[in-house]
This record gives C-alpha cells, sequence and structure tokens, in this order.
C-alpha cells in the first residue's frame, strides 16, 4: 500500500484493481452509473433522476481534508477493466468506528468485485478502527450476502431514507468487530 500524495489517503491494492482516492476527474464516470436507476436505488444518497452538478457537489464535500468520509474509486484500469468500475466509502460513526458503504456499476454486478474491495478495504483498516458497521437494503440480498460473507453480524434492522425512492427503506444493521 502507499499513500496518495495528493489526500493522503491510502491506495489499496487487489489482485484485479486498485482502491485509489476519488478525483474530480472520476466526475464523469460518477455521473454516468449515477444516472442509473438500478444503482440510484440501491443507495441513500444518489438521486433519480441525477440532478446537473449533484456529482461535483458530492465530490467536493467528500474531497474536503476535514471531511469525516473517505472515498476511493475502484479503479481497475491497471488490469485493463476500466478506470472507474465503482466506489466504496469509510465514513466515521464514532472514534473508534466506521459505516462501510460501497457500489459498482450495474453491468459488474455479480462479479465479485464489490466483495474483494470490502475485503481490501477490511484488512487495510485505513482508519484504524475497532469495528465497522453495514447498512443494507432488505431488498438487496446480495449485499447482504457480501457483508456477511466478510464476517459482519446482524445486530438488528431499521429504516433509512432513500432520495432515488424519495421513501424509507428497511435495512438490516451489521457490525464487524476488528483485530485489534
Amino acid at each position: 500500500m502507499m499513500q496518495s500524495e495528493i489526500t493522503g489517503q491510502l491506495v489499496i491494492p487487489t489482485a484485479r484493481f486498485s482502491l485509489r482516492p476519488v478525483r474530480n476527474s472520476d466526475a464523469g464516470m460518477i455521473n454516468l452509473f449515477g444516472e442509473d436507476k438500478r444503482l440510484a436505488r440501491m443507495t441513500t444518497h444518489i438521486p433519480h433522476p441525477l440532478p446537473p452538478g449533484a456529482t461535483e457537489a458530492f465530490l467536493d464535500r467528500v474531497t474536503k481534508e476535514d471531511s469525516d468520509e473517505k472515498l476511493w474509486s475502484i479503479d481497475g484500469s491497471a488490469s485493463g477493466m476500466g478506470e472507474l468500475l465503482g466506489m466504496i466509502s469509510l465514513k466515521k460513526v464514532t472514534e473508534d468506528q466506521s459505516e462501510i458503504s460501497y457500489w459498482v456499476a450495474p453491468n459488474l454486478w455479480n462479479s465479485g468485485l464489490a466483495s474483494e474491495a470490502v475485503q481490501a478495504l477490511i484488512l487495510a483498516n485505513p482508519l484504524g478502527d475497532k469495528s465497522m458497521v453495514a447498512s443494507v437494503f432488505q431488498d438487496n440480498p446480495a449485499s447482504a450476502k457480501i457483508v456477511t460473507n466478510m464476517g459482519f453480524q446482524l445486530i438488528g434492522e431499521s429504516e433509512v431514507f432513500s432520495v432515488a425512492r424519495n421513501g424509507m427503506v428497511n435495512t438490516w444493521d451489521y457490525v464487524l468487530r476488528l483485530p485489534e
């Protein structure tokens, strides 16, 4: 692993891609994928339709040095897969705990990329967390399978607001205790 000279954030290599800090040049591909209703509906924060400037505003927020969220692009360019395959993030919940969130381009669903990205971020533990949490929409069993396969334990159910759905969505909530 190495640190990005621009953000000080870790670049995390995997067998098929690297997790690298998001950059403003990712906006076009984020827009392309974010326009896909199937993807937007599986997130809390991507509106559908995607309004002009939404991606740029999002990038401005998460790339600030004092942001409580660290965002990585899933970059497969070294293996010929494309520069942006998806995104994965850690958002601080407490000093010792972060929430992990991710998405991959719909044409790459069921390819194992999300599992590989989640595993890489857990192993790297770039924020030095003692635990990570995840919240998964109950109508997204594939995502639930990813986190449970990584060792996350179900701790309850809740609801969150999805901008694309313009309503509340039932979730399963998980925690993973990390080795010290």
